[in-house]
């Protein structure tokens, strides 16, 4: 089969790989469908999160339909249309049980202690193939995969893999509730999908911070404020904004590949940071391979959380989501401190909201449609990722069409496109 397969920082490559097989009584084999691309995958090729072993398929966001399944698997049978959430658990363990499947005790090779399985990512993660590719191995199948209706088509579906889950994740880590005032710092996938998410818990006012105008743009579509950090300080726009307070909740969607503003005053207010933040960086990934201006690490991992910290309101919470790794060491605590901030982060467990997510978008309560901006197959990936990594405009979210067998296509799911309480526009005005 075909997929994309990480080969080294800056190298990945669209392979012919063996297909898998039924390796445990609780697996499936998923034909995929859909799949996309994600920030945290780009994480890989720039060198902002190692571990990655030669050979890996990439991937952990997608949709697909169940093609066999093992003997333990009594919940699923083969023509089954399935969405697969990105992190892996047993369902069984004490942690499954009470919700924070991204603890599993059991999924990780590794043992209790070594943390959050996922697909397509390093070894400690569970060191397990991804999602990007025509088939692919889902281990306790029983327990991750969640069937999907056709009311939800696969252009929603593959954005409740993922970036659904994780920004409703964030937005209950910042305790969003009703009435606050909520900032979302990054105006890539999950800090898009974070607006409808912070909205459905209670928000009442939602400010989005960004640099890439494009992104702006889908956040307003959205009915969220901006502030564009390249055209003036953010933290001030936000105490501007909200009467001198700053906001209640701020959710970080940004994480370790973080970026200066280009110009403007808060570039000029950051000039005399300049080697802290490649201290930073070098830090952060000390192995990079650029490509001309692709595959660049973030030239200032710490400012997505510095900003975060200071433009919340004393006494206020902030959800982290965006993802940063263990070699990154630099957080604003005193400040935070200084402030009494209840800080919250990790990674999302997602087979908690995905049935919960898929329920929403089935009714028309949610629509994610307006967020997939660009559509590729599988032989165009490589520079899918390539335009996704510069952030050129149009980028914003990359979904891959791999298998038109099964699957429901954009805008023809039975209620698609109806939830404009939480969105905007449609699939054919945005998707390019």
């Amino acid at each position: 089969m075909k997929a994309v397969v990480w080969h080294g920082t800056g190298d990945i490559r669209l392979d012919e790989v063996p297909d898998p097989r039924i390796q445990d009584p609780y697996d499936a084999i998923v034909r995929i469908t859909t799949s996309a691309i994600c920030g945290t995958d780009i994480h890989f090729v720039r060198g902002t999160m190692p571990g990655m072993k030669e050979g890996r398929i990439l991937g952990h966001e997608a949709v697909g339909v169940v093609e066999e399944v093992g003997p333990g698997v009594r919940n699923l049978r083969p023509g089954d249309r399935v969405v697969v959430p990105s992190t892996v658990a047993c369902g069984t363990c004490s942690y499954c049980r009470a919700g924070y499947y991204a603890q599993c005790d059991n999924a990780n090779p590794g043992g209790p202690r070594a943390g959050t399985v996922f697909f397509g990512g390093p070894e400690a993660a569970g060191g397990l193939d991804g999602l990007q590719a025509e088939y692919a191995r889902v281990p306790f199948a029983h327990v991750g995969l969640v069937p999907l209706p056709d009311t939800v088509d696969d252009n929603q579906a593959v954005l409740l893999s993922d970036i659904y889950p994780t920004a409703w994740f964030g937005a209950e880590l910042a305790e969003v509730g009703d009435g606050d005032a909520v900032a979302i710092v990054g105006a890539g996938p999950v800090g898009q999908a974070a607006i409808g998410c912070a909205r459905l818990q209670g928000a009442g006012r939602i400010i989005v911070v960004d640099g890439t105008a494009d992104r702006l743009d889908l956040a307003r579509r959205q009915h969220a404020e901006t502030v564009d950090f390249n055209s003036e300080d953010p933290v001030e726009a936000v105490l501007d904004l909200t009467g001198g307070i700053g906001v209640d909740r701020v959710i970080d969607a940004v994480g370790v590949d973080a970026q200066r503003p280009s110009h403007g005053p808060a570039a000029e207010a950051l000039r005399d940071q300049a080697q802290r933040f490649e201290h930073e960086r070098a830090e952060a990934a000390p192995e990079q391979n650029p490509d001309g201006d692709t595959w660049v690490a973030g030239d200032a991992p710490s400012l997505a959380a510095r900003w975060s910290v200071q433009m919340v309101a004393k006494a206020g919470t902030l959800g982290t989501v965006g993802v940063y790794p263990p070699q990154v060491q630099h957080y604003p605590f005193g400040e935070a401190f200084m402030k009494n901030l209840t800080l919250k982060a990790g990674n999302c467990n997602h087979r908690r909201y995905v049935p919960r997510l898929v329920s929403l978008v089935g009714s028309g309560t949610l629509d994610p449609t307006p967020l997939v901006t660009r559509w590729s197959g599988l032989g165009d990936a490589i520079d899918a990722y390539r335009a996704f990594d510069r952030r050129e405009a149009g980028w914003t979210k990359v979904a891959l069409g791999l298998d038109d067998r099964g699957a429901v296509a954009p805008g023809m799911g039975e209620e698609a496109g109806t939830g404009a309480a939480t969105t905007a526009g449609s699939h054919e005005e945005n998707a390019g």
